[in-house]
């Protein structure tokens, strides 16, 4: 049976949820992406997008979509929040590894340009699975 809930663990669990409903519209916005017109703007990037593999695509797809229902259950009080959490994460490795390994957009668009925020989205996946495996341990969720 779970134990009282902390005041911080609603607000925490809804920002958590609210991000990652910001990385649902990112993806479907990058999936749904016009190509054509991406390229007149930047072109190296319709080139990426192009080239990755559905591999990479179903990385991204997991990470973003099990990271939100990790949210969900997060806010329902549901341990499977934990695994949730961490296949969004193992998707988000898998998504930035492919991206910064086997790319050469470091290279193109400089660390500055495309380092910082996918490391704040690794940042993010890590504190999410950390705190709710944390809820789980402090039997906040079952």
């Amino acid at each position: 049976m779970a134990t009282v809930r902390p005041g911080y663990f609603l607000p925490v669990a809804i920002l958590f949820l609210l991000w990652n409903l910001m990385g649902d519209a990112a993806y479907l916005m990058q999936v749904t992406a016009d190509l054509a017109a991406l390229a007149k703007t930047d072109p190296y990037t319709a080139r990426i997008w192009a080239a990755m593999p559905h591999w990479v695509w179903a990385a991204y797809a997991l990470a973003v979509w099990l990271g939100t229902l990790g949210s969900i259950m997060l806010i329902m009080r549901r341990e499977l929040a934990v695994p949730l959490y961490a296949v969004s994460l193992a998707g988000v490795l898998v998504q930035f590894g492919y991206s910064f390994l086997a790319t050469d957009m470091i290279a193109v668009k400089g660390v500055a340009t495309t380092v910082p925020f996918p490391a704040f989205i690794v940042f993010m996946a890590v504190v999410q699975l950390l705190f709710a495996h944390r809820m789980k341990q402090a039997r906040v969720i079952d």
